[in-house]
């Protein structure tokens, strides 16, 4: 289990990005993370990561506390970030150890994300969609417990993020164990299509507003009524998270 406990983050000058962050994850379990900007959603998938400390609380997984990067944690930023000088085999290997066993071990994840052809080219040859399944690939190979997602899809048009969202939940529920998957987005129903709870932050600072369980079954439609009902729930919460602006 992911455990966090009364996180705070202030930085230099006294700008205090988190305050009083509770949140528990299940094993398997998917969390989305929602909110405006500059309420502290990526300093908190950072923190998670042990890529910066917090000023006050702890990061958990299994007890253990998290106080750098953690083989236990993998994650998966914006941009793909893949080394241009490696294929696409050698780009999810790259965290691997054993000449035979890690090629093995990435041939594996790439057939898992349906890259498998695609092994032996070169990043600059791939599309943004499939960059992005690179990445995820290379973050899932180590089998980390905890999958981070900061805004996965968020640059990839309309059409490749709903296939990628889909293929997302298809290679998480191949695994076994399922890792536990925290994802950051802007996108509302990206956040319901994905998750098993979505938890709403406000800012000045950054604090969770609302955790709600969405309970629906997968694959969801986001057409139908339960589907719209749960997005007004989540929108109405937001909408109160936004600062209200001075009258003219």
């Amino acid at each position: 289990m992911l455990a966090i406990r009364h996180l705070s983050k202030t930085y230099p000058g006294g700008t205090r990005a988190l305050q009083g962050i509770d949140l528990s994850v299940a094993e398997g379990e998917v969390v989305a993370i929602v909110g405006g900007s500059g309420c502290g959603k990526s300093t908190l998938l950072r923190i998670v990561a042990g890529l910066d400390q917090p000023s006050q609380g702890q990061v958990a997984i299994d007890g253990a506390t998290v106080a750098g990067p953690h083989p236990g944690i993998g994650i998966v930023f914006q941009e793909p970030r893949l080394f241009p000088w490696l294929t696409v085999a050698q780009n999810v290997g790259f965290g691997l150890s054993g000449g035979a066993d890690r090629a093995r071990q990435a041939a594996e994840v790439l057939a898992r994300v349906g890259l498998a052809d695609k092994a032996g080219v070169w990043p600059r040859q791939l599309s943004g969609g499939q960059a992005q399944r690179v990445a995820i690939a290379r973050a899932l190979v180590t089998r980390p417990e905890v999958l981070l997602l900061d805004e996965p899809f968020s640059a990839l048009d309309a059409f490749t993020r709903l296939d990628l969202q889909r293929h997302l939940l298809q290679v998480w529920a191949s695994v076994d164990p399922r890792p536990t998957l925290v994802i950051v987005t802007h996108d509302v129903d990206e956040a319901l299509l994905l998750a098993d709870r979505v938890v709403v932050m406000r800012p000045d600072p950054g604090r969770i507003e609302a955790d709600i369980a969405i309970g629906l079954p997968r694959p969801r439609d986001r057409t139908a009524p339960a589907f719209e009902a749960l997005r007004r729930e989540v929108m109405g919460v937001l909408d109160r998270t936004l600062p209200i602006p001075a009258p003219a």
